[in-house]
């Protein structure tokens, strides 16, 4: 797995970053793929993940952050734990569930996370999150939708853990960030959190839900996708967001055309949502993604920060996560693919040389 082994993903005592990106998107929709391959089990590259998961928790306390505040600026580190913790648990907890059982490993994944989990100001009940100015996984408005991650790890997790004594506080602050500040969240972020509603139910006000969804619906294009460079803004008015909604950090033009990753996840959170498989919107959202496949088994989807080269390691990263969500909408929509599956597992690992000097996060 080329993230794995890129220089830019390595860290201490031999382990690597997980990426929202690649390895997230990766490990959730990976699974999908084993009735076609008729696997018993997790895969070697998931395997190697986990592994890399457990390790990092069980190192919590001895292990330094994803980013220091030395090289990367004040407050990186902090960033960097609330972060992972809330990744850790929700890979760990997404692995568990096919399981049935919670492990020990998860269990303490869980614990770091609460114990990182803000208990005042405006970010109250939310995490630090890495921000390095580039949307939609690094930007000023991600802590929301790291947020909803840690809802959806907490919905996930086996064994009834949403329901224990000890965490109702914690989730009670989770749940009361999460509505509280939704209406002013992106549309990408607002389909999460209609995501994370589906795993915690009761969570979120059956009149919110159905506002999302209806959202969601007003933004499919006549062609059955979504586009990317006008969901992912706050939606505060601002000229930042008016800006950014048309033009990258480089100057260069956003792509208006329907994209792979906006079209997959919000095709992915609507099938969670129990619509009818006559859904007009679904069924349209599906058939998108099934003629715009690529040749080579992936989704088109393009960087929002700046214009990358395609055939770089950092212009793979949209259509890495693209690929995942067109995955899990697929074959839970039980949608056949123009790819044999094999190739579809050989591109959820993602290729590409690594680049001459590590690549930061500030690059993505």
């Amino acid at each position: 797995m080329a993230w794995r082994n890129w220089p830019a993903a390595a860290r201490d005592h031999g382990t690597f970053c997980i990426s929202c990106h690649t390895v997230l998107p990766y490990v959730l929709s990976r699974p999908a793929l084993r009735g076609a391959q008729a696997e018993p089990g997790a895969s070697d590259d998931e395997l190697k993940i986990l592994t890399n998961v457990r390790e990092r928790v069980r190192l919590w306390n001895q292990s330094e952050p994803y980013y220091d505040d030395v090289g990367y600026g004040v407050g990186k580190a902090v960033q960097s734990r609330g972060t992972e913790a809330v990744l850790n648990a929700l890979i760990l907890a997404n692995h568990d569930a096919q399981q049935g059982k919670l492990s020990a490993d998860t269990e303490s994944a869980f614990q770091n996370m609460w114990a990182l989990q803000q208990t005042g100001g405006d970010s109250k009940g939310s995490w630090a999150w890495l921000t390095f100015g580039m949307e939609p996984w690094e930007a000023n408005d991600s802590a929301y939708y790291g947020a909803a991650l840690a809802a959806i790890a907490t919905g996930t997790a086996p064994e009834n853990y949403r329901a224990r004594q000890e965490i109702r506080p914690h989730l009670s602050l989770l749940l009361d960030y999460l509505n509280r500040e939704a209406e002013k969240q992106s549309t990408t972020n607002r389909a999460v959190l209609l995501w994370a509603g589906m795993k915690l139910p009761g969570m979120i006000a059956a009149e919110q839900q159905a506002a999302i969804i209806k959202e969601l619906k007003n933004q499919q294009r006549s062609d059955g996708g979504w586009g990317l460079s006008s969901l992912c803004w706050p939606n505060d008015g601002s000229l930042h967001s008016l800006i950014r909604s048309h033009l990258r950090l480089d100057w260069s033009r956003q792509d208006a055309r329907s994209d792979g990753y906006a079209t997959a996840l919000i095709t992915f959170v609507l099938g969670q949502t129990g619509l009818s498989a006559n859904d007009a919107t679904l069924r349209q959202g599906l058939a998108w993604l099934a003629k715009n496949e690529n040749n080579d088994g992936s989704w088109p989807s393009v960087s929002l920060t700046k214009k990358r080269d395609p055939s770089s390691m950092p212009g793979h990263f949209m259509r890495d996560a693209a690929t995942a969500y067109a995955v899990l909408a697929l074959t839970e929509n039980r949608v056949s693919f123009k790819t044999e599956s094999s190739n579809l597992t050989s591109l959820l690992q993602p290729v590409g040389q690594p680049p001459s000097r590590p690549v930061t996060g500030r690059e993505r």
